[in-house]
């Protein structure tokens, strides 16, 4: 999958769900720094994505950065939010409350 992906964007197609499909795929992979890159790249294009957002989250809490996650999954709350996305919503927020009960609050 992600080499045809891989494929698609150097030929120059270059978009959100395209972006989350590699972001997914690298993450699924284990490659969290590939994935963050994508999906960082996915939420630049579409900043309403809040599955893009909740990803881009684990995918910077795997590599320790846990502020920049915490941000992530703060902007992917909006997102969710402001589009009715309750499942995305809940999600994010069990994630931030792990993040406070394991001590890791820093923003």
């Amino acid at each position: 999958m992600l080499e045809g992906l891989e494929k698609m964007l150097a030929k120059g197609v270059d978009n959100a769900l395209l972006r989350f499909g590699l972001g997914k795929g690298y993450l699924d992979q284990g490659d969290a720094a590939m994935a963050a890159q994508h999906l960082r790249r996915c939420v630049e294009q579409d900043s309403k994505y809040s599955a893009a957002w909740k990803l881009l989250g684990k995918a910077l809490e795997t590599q320790g950065d846990i502020p920049a996650a915490r941000e992530a999954w703060t902007q992917g709350l909006d997102a969710a939010r402001a589009h009715g996305d309750k499942q995305a919503e809940k999600e994010m927020t069990v994630f931030l409350k792990r993040l406070d009960k394991r001590g890791d609050a820093s923003a």
